[in-house]
């Protein structure tokens, strides 16, 4: 992991694109500003992981219940 020290307004350039700045520190939190791409999706770690979570549970279907659903869509 790379780690920089950064203070008050200063920014850290990711590739040509992704500019992060320091915008606000308070306490034991720092508050960041992002430009980045619009295409580009940030989340919050914790928002990250639940989102992979979620992925992976829709993924793990099993066989019955897809043959159930596909049933279901056939006799209608």
């Amino acid at each position: 992991m790379l780690v920089l020290t950064r203070k008050l307004g200063e920014s850290i350039a990711i590739d040509d694109h992704i500019k992060i700045r320091v915008v606000q520190i308070k306490g034991k939190q720092v508050r960041l500003g992002i430009e980045a791409p619009k295409d580009t999706k940030i989340h919050r770690e914790e928002v990250y992981l639940a989102i992979q979570d979620q992925n992976q549970q829709s993924v793990q279907v099993s066989s019955d219940k897809v043959k159930n659903i596909s049933k279901l869509l056939k006799s209608e």
